[in-house]
């Protein structure tokens, strides 16, 4: 009679998250998440190759988990971009490695398809893919150096990046 599953993909997963957000990527390693659901790192072969597919698994559920607060806000490209933002602030590991890693193709379809739909909004669908590449970009760039302590100079981060958000919106609102 084969031995029955000490752990699941979810449960490897998730202590893989927990671990990377308290550790860094360092800190990610099979035996660590072995540890974590209490069972022996040769165990997890099991159910992950290796310390890639790991990464990689976790990595999309970082992209999943993004998934559904973007599918929880009103849809406007502003609301989408201060959902992304507060992902990064609140999980700033899982936002670096989504940006490093290659997480699961269809999870960043679904993903990204919240982007692209607030853009078709204010720019039509001939430029849509350029406004959310843009949009996408300036979020990403402005959330990196938020986490990174890059703005330097005196002022309010907040009131930046609305007036960012506003003024991109406004100049993909208005036609050439």
């Amino acid at each position: 009679m084969p031995t029955p599953d000490r752990t699941s993909l979810a449960q490897i997963v998730a202590a893989g998250t927990e671990i990377l957000e308290a550790e860094g990527p360092s800190g990610l390693t099979m035996r660590a998440v072995a540890d974590r659901v209490g069972v022996r790192a040769p165990s997890l072969y099991k159910r992950v190759r290796d310390r890639d597919a790991l990464l990689s698994l976790v990595a999309t559920a970082a992209v999943d988990e993004l998934g559904d607060r973007l599918a929880a806000t009103d849809g406007t490209l502003a609301g989408i971009a201060r959902a992304y933002r507060a992902f990064a602030r609140e999980r700033p590991e899982g936002f670096r490695l989504l940006l490093s890693t290659s997480p699961d193709a269809d999870s960043l379809a679904r993903a990204s398809a919240f982007v692209l739909r607030a853009a078709d909004d204010l720019v039509g669908s001939a430029e849509a893919l350029e406004a959310a590449r843009l949009v996408t970009a300036w979020a990403t760039g402005f959330s990196t150096m938020e986490l990174a302590g890059a703005f330097r100079l005196q002022g309010d981060l907040e009131k930046a990046f609305e007036f960012g958000l506003a003024r991109l919106t406004r100049a993909l609102s208005t036609p050439d």
